[in-house]
């Protein structure tokens, strides 16, 4: 698994690679840290994220309950079509921006 983290206009944005499975999860988190601590709205780029966990789904909900509380948002953009499925059956459809 591989984050990618940029700045873009006024928001970060981390581009995510590979697996978000259980074992990606911790690392990911730590790459995640300094997204949560900058206060800028995030953009999450799963164009090339192929997989994931309910683990990566709670370190989504994570992230965008962070955001909130400081008044930032979370826009995911680039899901494929089964990712979009899993966001779709969970709820997280309504949640986050998604484009």
């Amino acid at each position: 698994m591989t984050t990618t983290i940029t700045q873009e206009n006024d928001a970060l944005l981390a581009k995510l690679e590979g697996e978000l499975d259980t074992a990606a999860v911790t690392q990911v988190e730590i790459d995640f840290q300094p997204l949560m601590e900058a206060g800028k709205d995030i953009v999450l780029d799963c164009e090339k994220l192929s997989y994931i966990s309910s683990s990566g789904l709670r370190l989504f909900l994570s992230v965008l309950k962070n955001q909130k509380a400081k008044g930032k948002s979370v826009k995911i953009v680039n899901l494929s079509e089964d990712l979009l499925r899993i966001f779709s059956m969970t709820g997280f459809n309504k949640l986050f921006g998604l484009e």
